[in-house]
């Protein structure tokens, strides 16, 4: 009989070397412990990566993309895709984008601490402005004139009184109180492009005067709403920023309301709904 080939000892884990390196020679039990404990760290690095870079699970709690997306779906969005082109109008798109603006603090002595704004409430209006974003509503308190006497709307139901605006007065800090804003995933529908002019006029979308057609667009856009600001009328899309609508744009917060998503907002699109499951399949 010809010799038994031997058999090739199986090397010890990573973090079993590196303990023998250190002078620590673990035993039996614990070197199975430590086994796992690098199983787990691998695991959770790949899923951490993955998770950053590839791919991440979305569910979607409202109506807003009615029929395409219905309430309560989950899908996983690729991260991936916009790596290698640019988005394009009638793509579904999964972005970031302020939820709320909240009170963080309230600067001692100023207008804000005086009228007795509380830490931690929710802004909803100044004025008749309402709050959708730090950046829309300091931009549209610029626009009030010195001396306006200023009104503060939260989600307690309180009306703060802030006195007269105080001259040149264009930010919260201005009248004493640092934000903090809340984040969360958005899906629209991806209307048109910076530099692309967009407009909502008799249930249709145009972009640069040409209206938007095909399964993507097969639908009655909502734009007789007093609370919007964008879209209603021409309105050119700032360069390095989107507009986008909901496809079920009579029960959607999107553009119209705040104005535009960041190019730097946006996370991907989405490819594979996973619940329900009578839903289940490529999207």
């Amino acid at each position: 009989m010809g010799k038994q080939r031997k058999r090739k000892e199986k090397r010890p884990a990573v973090i079993i070397r590196l303990c023998g390196r250190w002078g620590y020679h673990p035993g039996r039990v614990m070197r199975e412990v430590l086994e796992w404990v690098e199983v787990l760290v691998v695991a959770g690095a790949l899923a951490a990566l993955i998770m950053t870079f590839v791919t991440v699970r979305m569910h979607v709690p409202t109506e807003s993309m009615v029929p395409t997306i219905e309430m309560g779906d989950s899908f996983f969005v690729d991260r991936i895709t916009y790596y290698f082109r640019n988005p394009h109008p009638g793509d579904i798109v999964v972005f970031r984008h302020t939820d709320a603006v909240y009170v963080k603090s309230v600067i001692e002595g100023s207008l804000a601490d005086e009228a007795g704004v509380a830490d931690g409430e929710r802004l909803l209006q100044i004025n008749s402005i309402p709050v959708h974003t730090t950046e829309f509503a300091e931009a549209k308190l610029a626009e009030l004139a010195d001396g306006d006497v200023l009104y503060l709307y939260t989600d307690s139901g309180a009306q703060y009184t802030l006195g007269a605006k105080p001259d040149g007065a264009a930010t919260f800090e201005d009248l004493g109180i640092v934000v903090r804003e809340k984040r969360m995933r958005y899906v629209k529908r991806l209307i048109a492009v910076g530099g692309q002019t967009v407009q909502i006029l008799n249930g249709a979308v145009y972009v640069d005067g040409e209206r938007l057609e095909g399964d993507a667009f097969d639908r009655t856009y909502t734009s007789s709403s007093p609370y919007f600001n964008y879209g209603v009328e021409p309105t050119v899309v700032p360069d390095g920023t989107y507009f986008v609508l909901g496809d079920n744009s009579s029960n959607s917060f999107d553009s119209r309301y705040w104005g535009f998503v960041d190019e730097s907002d946006f996370i991907g699109v989405p490819y594979l709904r996973v619940w329900p499951l009578n839903r289940f399949g490529l999207m």
